[in-house]
């Protein structure tokens, strides 16, 4: 049995190797340390399709160490400590060419999973490559992470995709005996979604349908023959990024309708209900913040909940939550604030912080004027006292800008009255 096209076409070498050009490329971050076959502890974040597993394949054939691989769906603690220990026997107590141990998904690894690893990798035994479609940040464990780098693989662009399917034509064995013609590649892209082992998939069962050799391809003949096969939700590729997106927009939009809808079909598609309490939660704080700030507390006790008590109930308690949101007040105004404040500090640098509101826990520091003419605020009428905060060179800026809702008009009425024309409130 031939194997697939994305698996014929898989590259040896970082020069067959496409895209991801700011880490593999010239003068790309891991370059060099891949040449020289100094590798360190990393993980792949990124999309999948996006070259992780082959990243990771070509490192070891480059650096010639022993290469284990595991895959987080299917091994355990017993057998990541196997590896270990075949590992340690084939040389890995010598650093420079301790073997490399490749987890794909390592996200679905349990906690335990993960302390596994830990000695392991603090001693050098392996050299640990993950890859994982979801932020390591939060599945992780802090141990493990503060022992890799993290570098994020992109999305392909229209030009490695195209160049994907010209090598397909022109390389692989099988297809370069087929005269094909590429009329149209759009439809292909779009359904690939920037994953290159679907675009191949869906090449190679285009190519396959034809009874012909002779095939020129259109965008009306890629949907017709590969319409069936994108109705499911496929909650690893394109469809998960397009249906989250769908249903945040629909929250945003106060359409608790749509909302359900969306959560619906992910939940019917299999996703992972902490992914989708943990978008409740960023956006609870970013689109209704201080229009209603209870958003934020139900969002977090959401995320507790379905984190505890799993499928099938957390649906009800994911649905509670959509529509609560879907229905509040809307403001964007905290995110547009750590925005704007976030653009000054890139512009003005690291300005001196005001004497008056330094801290100042020592004799010295003191007679240098630290914490000199503070005001208590507590000392004052209302627990307010007009001082200035910001530093000297850009004192009057104004962040946060509530927003025109009742919660927040309040607050503007609260800034105005202690601040009158400070700040235009």
């Amino acid at each position: 049995m031939n194997q697939p096209l994305a698996e014929r076409l898989r590259p040896k070498t970082l020069d067959d190797y496409i895209s991801q050009s700011h880490l593999v490329g010239d003068k790309g971050s891991l370059t060099q340390s891949i040449k020289q076959g100094l590798i360190p502890s990393l993980i792949f974040w990124g999309p999948p399709g996006t070259g992780k597993t082959t990243l990771a394949n070509i490192i070891a054939e480059t650096s010639g160490r022993p290469f284990y691989t595991l895959s987080a769906i299917s091994s355990g603690v017993k057998d990541v400590r196997d590896v270990i220990n075949k590992a340690k026997q084939s040389g890995g107590l010598f650093t420079a060419k301790n073997p490399i141990l490749f987890i794909d998904e390592i996200h679905r690894f349990s906690k335990s999973q993960q302390d596994s690893l830990l000695q392991a990798v603090e001693k050098g035994w392996v050299t640990l490559i993950g890859a994982t479609t979801e932020n390591p940040s939060f599945e992780v464990i802090p141990a493990l992470l503060s022992r890799c780098q993290v570098y994020i693989l992109n999305s392909f662009d229209k030009n490695d995709l195209e160049t994907l399917l010209k090598r397909a034509i022109e390389k692989d064995d099988i297809i370069s005996q087929k005269n094909i013609k590429l009329d149209e590649t759009e439809a292909l892209l779009r359904l690939s979604g920037g994953d290159a082992r679907k675009l191949l998939n869906i090449f190679e069962l285009i190519i396959s349908s034809f009874n012909t050799d002779d095939i020129t391809i259109t965008n009306d003949i890629v949907l017709q023959k590969v319409q069936n096969n994108t109705v499911r939700y496929d909650k690893t590729g394109e469809q998960h990024y397009d249906i989250i997106s769908a249903f945040i927009k629909s929250i945003r939009g106060s359409d608790p309708n749509a909302a359900v809808y969306w959560l619906a079909r992910m939940i019917e598609g299999g996703e992972d209900v902490k992914f989708i309490a943990r978008r409740l939660l960023i956006l609870a704080s970013e689109d209704i913040g201080n229009a209603n700030p209870t958003a934020l507390v139900i969002a977090n006790s959401t995320f507790q909940a379905v984190s505890t008590i799993g499928y099938p109930e957390s649906r009800i308690i994911l649905s509670q939550c959509a529509t609560y949101l879907a229905c509040s007040a809307k403001s964007n105004a905290s995110y547009l604030a750590i925005n704007n404040a976030q653009q000054l500090v890139k512009e003005t640098g690291d300005l001196s912080v005001p004497l008056s509101v330094r801290n100042a826990p020592t004799k010295l520091m003191k007679e240098l004027g630290y914490g000199e003419n503070y005001q208590y605020a507590h000392n004052h009428e209302n627990n307010f006292a007009n001082q200035e905060f910001m530093p000297e060179d850009i004192k009057n800026t104004k962040l946060y800008d509530p927003g025109n809702n009742t919660r927040e008009n309040t607050l503007r009425d609260f800034l105005k009255k202690r601040w009158k024309d400070k700040y235009n409130y």
